[in-house]
């Protein structure tokens, strides 16, 4: 039951992630906006959702809570950044493929969560499915391409993937509790992107727009949170990810991203292999 229970949890951010910089990028704004926007509406929800259902804090909660948002802060900020540069169609499926890397390379060598032959096997073509997929979603010509923003949006992917494993990771390594953690790390969120975009003058129309988004992320973070105790990081992650094909192909149809047919016939291959991926990780749980 439990099982299920955190399948069902995972797919929360699957829908309300893979929308979010779609939903992020109609709003309007800049990097710095968007941003401090989406850690607004994150410390509301936390807020609220703190009174509704107090949780018991302790010293290293909050520490680790504190810590994870800021690791989220600067993931989102240079993911942000890399979409400005490359588009969402290119940036978010290189983003999630980075992501899926490094949350599993943890959850396999740090917490043993694959720790038969069998699990290892499956795991293994699961991942090997699952960056296809991604390198496939994200293939495009080199024509008109301009190469110095495709090199600065894969050094920003680089920091905003660090960013994310610790936001990731942290939380899993101390065993703190979803709920307990959900105000902790808002807080620190909001504290590490107004820092980073204060010389920015954030505080305008689009990061008011922007709380939008910041409660669908906090409602995805929920679920993500709940679901890792349940069925571990490496499922957990890997399979809320797969909104992947939510953001890639609403970047195209939704936000105009050009793509040619043989890049579309790519890219719907690619999708398929990711949620393929994704299933085939979720029985790596036994």
């Amino acid at each position: 039951m439990d099982f299920v229970e955190g399948f069902l949890y995972a797919l929360i951010p699957a829908l309300t992630w893979g929308s979010l910089v779609l939903v992020s990028e109609k709003l309007g704004g800049n990097s710095y906006n968007q941003t401090l926007g989406i850690t607004i509406g994150s410390l509301l929800f936390a807020i609220v959702m703190s009174v509704i259902n107090p949780p018991e804090w302790t010293s290293l909660i909050w520490i680790v809570g504190i810590i994870s948002g800021i690791g989220w802060a600067f993931g989102q900020l240079f993911q942000f950044n890399s979409v400005k540069e490359m588009g969402v169609s290119k940036t978010v499926p290189i983003s999630t493929g980075l992501q899926i890397l490094g949350n599993t390379f943890f959850a396999v060598i740090v917490f043993k969560e694959w720790n038969t032959t069998s699990t290892i096997i499956l795991g293994v073509i699961a991942i090997i499915f699952l960056i296809a997929g991604v390198l496939l979603t994200s293939y495009g010509d080199s024509k008109g391409k301009n190469e110095g923003s495709m090199k600065k949006g894969i050094l920003y992917l680089i920091v905003s993937t660090l960013g994310f494993v610790t936001y990731v990771i942290v939380v899993r390594w101390f065993d703190i509790d979803g709920w307990s953690a959900i105000l902790p790390q808002a807080i620190g969120m909001f504290i590490a992107a107004f820092l980073l975009s204060i010389k920015h003058k954030p505080f305008n129309k689009y990061a008011g727009r922007n709380i939008l988004t910041g409660i669908m992320w906090a409602t995805g973070n929920i679920g993500l949170l709940l679901a890792n105790p349940k069925v571990g990081v490496a499922i957990a992650f890997s399979f809320s990810q797969m909104g992947i094909v939510i953001s890639t192909l609403g970047g195209i149809f939704l936000l105009g991203e050009k793509k040619s047919k043989k890049q579309m016939t790519y890219v719907i291959i690619g999708c398929i292999l990711v949620i393929a991926g994704g299933v085939m990780i979720g029985f790596t749980k036994e």
